[in-house]
């Protein structure tokens, strides 16, 4: 995780540019939680009323059915609302995490594979999902509640102040010390939170890393140590999570515990009053329905105070996420558009446009790239490369022909200079590439070629598999192109991934390709096959540009390039 250093405040910022587009789903939620409160305190009226009716005035059950029937019809209702609710809450919930991981992956997107390939998978996959998914009690839960533990004891406190003054100066009085207490706690959790967030970041990283060189580790005989350390970052996840639990539940304990003395007081007065032990302002008036429906109301005074206190833990979890997450997006705030996006697809900035074909060539203007102030790699390049064009880049190592091919997909951006590719910025369309590891995921041989093109046949997998040169391999299959395959390349050979991987060129059918070192560690069987197929791309007049020091793939082209010193010089 990028050690960056985010303020509260810009989290609190980015948390409310994320609600502002739901707004209608947050205000819709406390409508319904207000309904519901009032549900809640007609159901508290008229079991008060039946108890009265029932015990001092001793009425009949027909006297008494339609207050039965009311009390019914109050309580059905208030479960309605308290179901609309949590539902307006979740569809609030569920726009958020989804804008949430649309600015995280415009982030991907805009930083490039070279740049993510410094960040462990595991904190990415964990920023994601656990991240993201930790905003989802802020905005179903906190925030609705926030607007509710005013509005309903609000309305409970006027209720109660109409029936005794004296009863609601109690609960006026006993009230603040729930939000005190509250916030005294949140000042802890939202740093132990925090601190949560990036250990469990830094856990999920180093596990997976140790996972995936696990053969590695056991060659060099660095198994226990290396379980010693998972061990040992498990242990501090462990202590760091208690921690936050112990928060919370004393927390909630001590919440609790004022409630239920606040309640208690309210009974003590109740009870010497309807006795005649207090004979002061309003409590020689009082009767069984006013002080049982103040006795019943005062819990329903509490419960919004107790559920907020209960919910600012997930107030300090999203604001631990939050700036875990800004620390990954770095300056880039990313403010949500307002309204609904639920149809939306991919943010536009992220969508592929279509090469122009009024613009037939590639073009380097005065492009220059340096990684460090003493280190230059292009220095004020000048190319044109024509649409058909089959173009080999060679070179000494490290003279920055896999430099030029990320420029030329995307990935890097230049110091100077402008890109562009078929007339649109490098990077803005689809193209193909094939880096020097082929990349797999773990399914069929379909799922892997269907990862450019979803929506490609059986046949044409079938067709592109072959132009690849691995038709006799997949007659030999039982299961044809639903062979199974790992991420890794488990159930083939280097060659044969890396051909697998060639495919989806084929099935994509895409108008430029860069390779970079297309046959490297290839044995010759392997580099014919990869040879012919692109010799096969050529013939169909696509645009390939790779890197290589094979002589076999320099005669392919036609046209040798030579990057060297910064410059890039035709052979």
């Amino acid at each position: 995780m990028a050690e960056v250093q985010v303020e509260s405040g810009a989290v609190r910022r980015w948390l409310s540019g994320l609600a502002r587009g739901n707004r209608r789903w947050i205000h819709g939620s406390v409508v319904a939680g207000t309904l519901a409160g009032v549900a809640t305190i007609v159901q508290m009226a008229v079991l008060a009323r039946i108890v009265h009716l029932g015990v001092i005035e001793k009425a009949s059950a027909e006297m008494l059915a339609p207050l039965f029937a009311g009390l019914v019809l109050a309580i059905v209702l208030r479960a309605i609302a308290q179901g609309a609710q949590t539902h307006l809450a979740a569809k609030c919930s569920e726009q958020v995490r989804r804008t949430a991981r649309r600015q995280i992956h415009r982030y991907w997107r805009n930083c490039g594979p070279l740049a993510l390939g410094q960040t462990s998978a595991g904190s990415l996959a964990r920023e994601w999902i656990d991240h993201v998914d930790a905003l989802h009690g802020y905005f179903a839960r906190f925030l609705p509640q926030m607007a509710l533990s005013l509005i309903v004891p609000l309305m409970i406190l006027v209720l109660v102040f109409y029936l005794d003054w004296l009863a609601g100066i109690f609960l006026i009085l006993s009230a603040p010390l729930i939000p005190l207490f509250m916030a005294l706690v949140g000042m802890g959790a939202e740093k132990l939170n925090q601190q949560h967030f990036e250990v469990v970041s830094r856990l999920s990283g180093q596990f997976l890393d140790k996972v995936r060189g696990l053969t590695t580790l056991q060659l060099f005989g660095q198994t226990d140590s290396a379980a010693e350390l998972i061990q040992q970052r498990s242990d501090h996840y462990r202590r760091i999570t208690l921690k936050t639990l112990r928060i919370a539940f004393l927390s909630s304990a001590v919440l609790e515990f004022f409630a239920s003395v606040a309640i208690a007081v309210i009974a003590i007065y109740i009870g010497f009053g309807l006795l005649g032990y207090i004979t002061y302002g309003p409590s020689p008036d009082l009767t069984l329905f006013s002080g049982l429906l103040i006795l019943l109301l005062a819990p329903e005074f509490f419960q919004p105070l107790r559920t907020l206190s209960q919910y600012y833990h997930d107030r300090a979890a999203a604001l631990g996420a939050g700036a875990e997450i800004l620390a990954r997006l770095g300056d880039e705030e990313l403010a949500p558009p307002a309204g609904n996006h639920e149809d939306e697809g991919i943010d536009e900035h992220l969508s592929f446009a279509a090469p122009d074909s009024d613009s037939g060539t590639i073009q380097l203007n005065s492009v220059s790239l340096a990684f460090r102030a003493d280190h230059s790699i292009l220095t004020d390049v000048l190319l044109t490369v024509a649409k058909g064009e089959v173009i080999a880049l060679t070179g000494p190592s490290g003279s920055g022909k896999s430099t030029l091919l990320h420029l030329l997909a995307g990935f890097l951006a230049p110091d100077s200079g402008d890109i562009q590719v078929f007339g649109k910025p490098a990077g803005s369309f689809a193209f193909g590439w094939l880096g020097q590891s082929g990349f797999l995921v773990h399914g069929t041989w379909a799922d892997n070629l269907r990862l450019t093109s979803p929506n490609v046949s059986d046949v044409a997998i079938e067709t592109a598999l072959r132009n690849v040169g691995l038709g006799p391999l997949l007659d030999s299959r039982e299961e044809g192109i639903y062979s199974k395959v790992a991420e890794d390349g488990q159930g083939l050979s280097g060659g044969q991934a890396r051909r697998l991987s060639l495919a989806r060129i084929f099935v994509a059918d895409y108008d430029l390709i860069l390779l970079d070192e297309p046959t490297a560690g290839l044995d010759s069987d392997t580099e014919i096959f990869v040879l012919e197929a692109l010799h096969k791309l050529a013939l169909a007049g696509k645009t390939l540009i790779f890197s290589t020091h094979h002589h076999a793939l320099l005669a392919l082209a036609n046209r040798v390039l030579l990057v060297s010193g910064g410059e890039i010089k035709d052979v």
